[in-house]
């Protein structure tokens, strides 16, 4: 018990992870940022975590079914295991890509985040989507205007084409955005490579078409991961989000063990919030 607390324990303290085991090439960009802001250097790739969410996040540990109670004694997470709901500028190739747009929520940190960078909406020309669940499409529109006047919405054919035939409220939301962006989406196959040289991986199970992106030593995974400290101590923990939990636990263990074979740095949208640091 205490080597899967001290493992988990030291992965869910941050945000960005460079998987044991491996000499990372990631360091932190000079100059002091925003709260809810910080850039690191991965090689060549530039990547920036934006924090959307306003306050403490934490994800109740109910979520999860059934849990070892002494697991979660251990970890120090019975009121709710930290978590965030978290977007990423990477640029890379000379491509600036923003991957997942939050909540949309007036309270939402992304607007103010990418200002912080000097940026606005309109500056974005790529948006990357790992998948179409609301905390990562929210901030796509307000009201039924666009938020990304310029940007190209690059999205899996097979989420896509999943959510476009659901009747839920999500799906709704989904075919909304669908025809507010109508001649700017941009559907991909896993395994296709998109503009910035980012390649995409399957990683289904989440949602059926729930896409990671890696660049470099970078990996955006998504919702691989939504509450670090207890998933890492048991990678067979599924939250009640994830639609097909089999495929998921699949996904994740293959997914960091990628990370850890090729010394791989990530970024997950629900990896802790407050910290930018790949040192374990």
């Amino acid at each position: 018990m205490n080597k899967i607390w001290t493992y988990a324990a030291a992965l869910a303290a941050v945000v960005f992870v460079a998987c044991a085991g491996k000499t990372s090439n990631a360091t932190e960009a000079e100059g002091s940022q925003a709260d809810g802001v910080k850039t690191i250097e991965v090689g060549d790739v530039r990547v920036t975590w934006i924090r959307d969410n306003a306050g403490e996040h934490r994800m109740p540990v109910a979520l999860f079914g059934e849990v070892d109670s002494l697991l979660v004694d251990s970890l120090g997470v019975a009121d709710g295991v930290p978590s965030s709901v978290s977007c990423f500028v990477v640029e890379a190739s000379g491509r600036r890509v923003l991957f997942d747009t939050g909540l949309g929520q007036p309270t939402s940190g992304l607007v103010p985040g990418l200002a912080a960078l000097g940026l606005s909406p309109d500056s974005i020309d790529l948006v990357y989507l790992t998948h179409l669940h609301g905390d990562h499409i929210g901030g796509l529109v307000v009201a039924d205007t666009v938020v990304f006047r310029n940007a190209e919405i690059f999205i899996g054919r097979i989420e896509h084409e999943a959510w476009m035939a659901l009747s839920n409220g999500n799906a709704q939301m989904v075919q909304r955005l669908s025809t507010l962006y109508d001649g700017r989406l941009r559907l991909f196959e896993f395994g296709d490579t998109l503009p910035g040289g980012f390649h995409t991986i399957d990683a289904v199970g989440h949602t059926p078409g729930h896409t990671v992106f890696e660049v470099g030593k970078l990996l955006i995974v998504g919702d691989i991961l939504h509450a670090a400290a207890l998933q890492l101590a048991n990678l067979d923990l599924c939250p009640t989000f994830d639609m097909n939990p089999e495929q998921a636990t699949a996904s994740r263990k293959r997914i960091l063990q990628y990370a850890r074979d090729n010394g791989m740095t990530i970024g997950g949208m629900h990896l802790p919030e407050g910290i930018l640091n790949d040192k374990l």
